[in-house]
């Protein structure tokens, strides 16, 4: 009866300390494993949005370089095409102002060549004068006949 005893009293001593067990030790585990299940599947979410994030910013960050880098070669080929029409610009701006040059060389020559040819009217005057004069041997008065050697320099 001893062993009956024994075996009762610790079947009972057993379902005493399972029954607290289930009671009082048992919710508090299940729950914090639930709030640990929980909160590593809130992680593994976040980790495969991260991720998907990641791959989006990813992608909008090549776009954008495409981007620039379109923008920077149109924005080359602009600067390509000024610096060209600013050279046939400065070279048309080169012949027009090399064109005044000669124009006014031109125009200094032609006034140059009618100070010689009058300075040199007035000379052949002189010496017609001075010639005339040995050649008649008397002095002619180049006040008095100064009509006539303006006629006849205008016609040299």
């Amino acid at each position: 009866m001893n062993i009956n005893l024994t075996l009762i009293g610790q079947s009972i001593a057993f379902a005493i300390f399972v029954w607290f067990c289930v009671k009082y030790v048992w919710p508090p585990i299940t729950e914090a494993m639930n709030a640990r299940q929980k909160k590593i599947a809130d992680g593994l979410s976040a980790a495969d949005r991260a991720s998907l994030d990641l791959e989006l910013a990813q992608e909008k960050a090549a776009q954008e370089l495409r981007a620039a880098k379109e923008e920077a070669a149109a924005l080359i080929e602009q600067a390509n095409k000024r610096a060209s029409q600013i050279v046939e610009d400065s070279k048309s701006e080169a012949r027009t102002e090399g064109q005044k040059l000669i124009d006014q060389a031109h125009a200094e020559i032609e006034q140059e060549r009618v100070k010689a040819r009058d300075a040199l009217r007035a000379e052949v005057a002189a010496l017609a004068v001075a010639g005339a004069e040995k050649i008649l041997e008397k002095s002619v008065d180049a006040n008095a006949h100064s009509e006539m050697l303006d006629k006849l320099a205008a016609e040299l």
